[in-house]
């Protein structure tokens, strides 16, 4: 194999790779089909250079084993490599695509997660498929229900709390079947949560310790859920210059689409992990709900602005400060002050 290639970019999947590698001066001197077991003993008997990945499925695992090599490997999103690939779409030109863009100075990066990070993130992956099935649950059962004539009032607990009662009333109008097809459902809803109960245990567990995790629950509208998932996205914060950097990675920012000098702004962009910024909006919310009375400079901020533009706007708005303050707080290793006022 040749060796003088100035950067690489590895195509990945599950068992098939491919890697190309170009030279300083963009031309292609080599390429070569890799088996899954092939990849750690090619690139071990290489000289340190620089390795581009496309961000997708597996992509940390390679990173945090080439890295392990001496390799300088970035992770690059699927859209900044696009449009470097020439012809047809085939493994060796997405490889070749990947490389000219690692050989490019302004390609921004994902960063690549740590083995902890992982683990966070699957925990956070599975509470969430977990609770997309309770809902899933109590709307199959409440469906059913309904059927035999018997609604249920909004809401999981009021629910939970008229459902034992209907289903042990002697009146109730359901057959034997149809009784025991109820009960099964009711049985797998409860296993869910007590499911759910053991994973947000692990996640206190997390927070407890975590001295990062305990610093960020002082911030009004960050509790455990929302805490371990920053340090599962974010684990080191000097990945981004500042904290504006942060919230527009997760799409807090406004979508801009200026030209002639005049310029537009519109809503957020939804960028990046829709899970977090989800979590965090859904906590700034809560902290408005129970902003009044309380001094807070940045909550009496944000019930001024919801004053003016409404309710919706100031929780996203809140949202976006709350991802800058957290940036600050993990860069910084800073506790959370209420009254803060830059200098």
């Amino acid at each position: 194999m040749n060796t003088t290639a100035s950067v690489i970019g590895l195509d990945i999947a599950k068992n098939v790779f491919v890697a190309v590698g170009r030279d300083v001066h963009g031309k292609v001197v080599w390429k070569r089909t890799l088996g899954r077991d092939e990849v750690l003993p090619v690139f071990a008997n290489l000289p340190s250079v620089p390795v581009g990945i496309e961000a997708c499925a597996g992509s940390h695992y390679w990173a945090r084993q080439l890295n392990g090599l001496g390799h300088e490997v970035k992770l690059i999103a699927a859209q900044h490599t696009r449009a470097y690939v020439t012809g047809n779409k085939n493994d060796a030109n997405d490889a070749a695509a990947i490389a000219e863009a690692r050989a490019r100075s302004a390609t921004k990066y994902v960063a690549v997660n740590t083995a902890a990070q992982q683990d966070l993130q699957m925990l956070h992956r599975a509470r969430q498929a977990l609770l997309e099935e309770k809902k899933a649950m109590v709307c199959r059962i409440r469906a059913f229900a309904h059927e035999y004539g018997k609604v249920f009032p909004v809401g999981v607990a009021k629910f939970r709390a008229g459902l034992t009662p209907w289903l042990t009333h002697e009146g109730n109008g359901l057959s034997a079947m149809a009784l025991e097809t109820l009960r099964d459902l009711v049985s797998q809803l409860d296993d869910k949560e007590t499911r759910l109960q053991r994973y947000d245990q692990r996640l206190v567990e997390a927070t407890q310790t975590d001295a990062r995790a305990k610093r960020l629950l002082a911030v009004p509208g960050i509790g455990k859920v929302t805490a371990t998932a920053l340090l599962a996205t974010v684990a080191d914060a000097s990945d981004f210059k500042q904290g504006r950097d942060l919230s527009a990675n997760l799409g807090l920012v406004p979508r801009e689409h200026s030209s002639g000098g005049k310029q537009r702004l519109y809503g957020i962009t939804k960028r990046g992990d829709r899970y977090l910024r989800t979590l965090l909006i859904h906590g700034a919310r809560s902290a408005l709900r129970s902003a009044d009375g309380k001094e807070d400079r940045i909550l009496r901020w944000a019930l001024k602005l919801a004053e003016r533009r409404g309710t919706n706007v100031a929780a996203v708005a809140l949202a976006n400060k709350l991802a800058r303050i957290a940036w600050a707080m993990l860069a910084h290793g800073r506790v959370y002050q209420p009254n803060y006022q830059a200098a």
